[in-house]
């Protein structure tokens, strides 16, 4: 169709009609539009445009609904897309209360389906919480044990976040589990032990009273003493990875489409396999599902072994070839919590280690005109993170906040609202989508 001959009121009420922004001039829209289509043509299909086509170039009855209704998800899609906080605030956030309510409701219907289990559950945590009121000797064993557990639990909690995230991953290496490594790190080679008195610890590290002479503090040496977190968080980044795969897994055993984005994607390089890609990153996609889908066990370590943000991808092709759970599960976990996390712990020791810091600030002050200026806070930082470990727990007091902590705090605060607003937005989409699929089925049972 050529959209030059419309008018421009006309172009933006088609953009509207399909989802997309209005804005430009009139050979913007145009151009909106006609990529759109290009779009279109192009929509991911269980049966390829070339099935479509016959013989004698006529389409059949059949395909041509399935087109048509392979359209009306994309429409559906890019509607549901444009329902964000920053485009529609009010019917996002009655659309996330709603997705709440629903989840509720949800979930209260499956626990009374499963009465005997609840019940079950609630006399076992009845009698554990009566256990850990009654005093005893077994309260110092029950504190220890609850202490190490919520520990745990605290950590596979980021892991799960920061692979799942409901729509955007939380980057809680960065925030959380770096962090800790780095300041176990600062706090090793300045105590000259990893000894530290616990309780605080992990709370808060100070260094421990007596330090046996001749004490060599080496990287081993603290990243044995961060290896249980880190395996935690690496264990629950696996976990996070399990979705994908169940829900390609269930798409190919059932036939039915999933009508999600991630395996809409992966059936488009299913269809697209033969053709050359020239471009990077689609190369580099279709690189990981290769290996995933020829080397099996080996592929799927390989892929969780180094940091891979295409590894979701690696996910979607397990379950949709059906590879076996504990194949998939047992190589994700392997290359992540263990592999994978020792490699970042090794480059954060490495990168925190007393004379590398040292040197770094150094280099720091070097920078022309502003070196100087730089160098100072990140000097007064260090001094005062020493100062931290060589108190008596509950007795320092803080000296005023300087600019670097200011910044990393602010950069979290940025980071976990953008993660909430995001949370926000995909729960919002998700009752969008249970609209449209009550509305499709209206329209077909008519």
């Amino acid at each position: 169709m050529d959209y030059s001959k419309l008018k421009v009121s006309e172009l933006r009420q088609r953009l509207r009609d399909r989802g997309l922004t209005t804005k430009g001039i009139k050979s913007e829209l145009v151009s909106k539009l006609v990529k759109a289509d290009k779009m279109y043509q192009q929509t991911n299909t269980k049966v390829s445009l070339k099935q479509l086509i016959t013989a004698n170039g006529s389409t059949r009855p059949e395909h041509k609904h399935l087109l048509s209704d392979r359209r009306e998800r994309e429409l559906q899609r890019q509607e549901r897309a444009s329902l964000t906080l920053w485009r529609k605030p009010l019917l996002t956030t009655y659309y996330f209360w709603l997705e709440i309510c629903v989840i509720i409701v949800g979930w209260g219907h499956r626990l009374w389906l499963n009465k005997k289990k609840v019940s079950f559950g609630l006399s076992v945590f009845l009698l554990l919480s009566i256990i850990c009121v009654l005093d005893g000797p077994h309260q110092e064993y029950l504190n220890s044990t609850w202490a190490k557990l919520s520990w745990c639990v605290y950590w596979i909690g980021l892991g799960i976040l920061s692979s799942v995230g409901l729509g955007t991953g939380l980057h809680t290496f960065l925030l959380y589990l770096g962090p800790h490594i780095a300041a176990v790190t600062l706090a090793s080679f300045e105590c000259q032990s990893v000894d530290f008195p616990q309780p605080p610890y992990p709370d808060e590290i100070i260094c421990p009273k007596e330090v046996p002479e001749g004490a060599v503090i080496t990287i081993w040496n603290v990243i044995s003493k961060v290896r249980l977190e880190a395996f935690m968080w690496g264990a629950g980044t696996a976990l996070g990875e399990l979705p994908p795969y169940f829900m390609a897994k269930a798409a190919r055993l059932t036939g039915e489409d999933p009508d999600n984005e991630d395996y809409a994607e992966f059936e488009s390089f299913m269809e697209n396999s033969g053709e050359k890609q020239k471009d990077f990153v689609t190369r580099l996609k279709f690189a990981v599902q290769n290996l995933v889908q020829r080397v099996g066990f080996i592929g799927i370590l390989a892929c969780a072994s180094i940091p891979n943000p295409l590894f979701d991808l690696a996910g979607i092709t397990c379950g949709h070839f059906l590879v076996p759970f504990w194949t998939f599960f047992g190589a994700t976990i392997i290359g992540k919590a263990v592999i994978k996390m020792h490699i970042q712990k090794f480059f954060v020791v490495l990168v925190f280690s007393e004379h590398h810091v040292e040197t770094l600030v150094n280099i720091v002050g070097t920078i022309p005109k502003v070196g100087a200026m730089v160098q100072l806070p990140f000097k007064e930082y260090l001094e005062g993170q020493k100062a931290k470990l060589h108190h008596k727990p509950g007795t320092y007091s803080k000296q005023g906040t300087n600019w670097l902590s200011w910044i990393f705090e602010k950069v979290i605060i940025v980071m976990v609202m953008y993660f909430v607003i995001s949370i926000i937005n995909s729960m919002a989409q998700s009752y969008a989508k249970r609209l449209q699929g009550e509305q499709s089925k209206k329209y077909r049972d008519k």
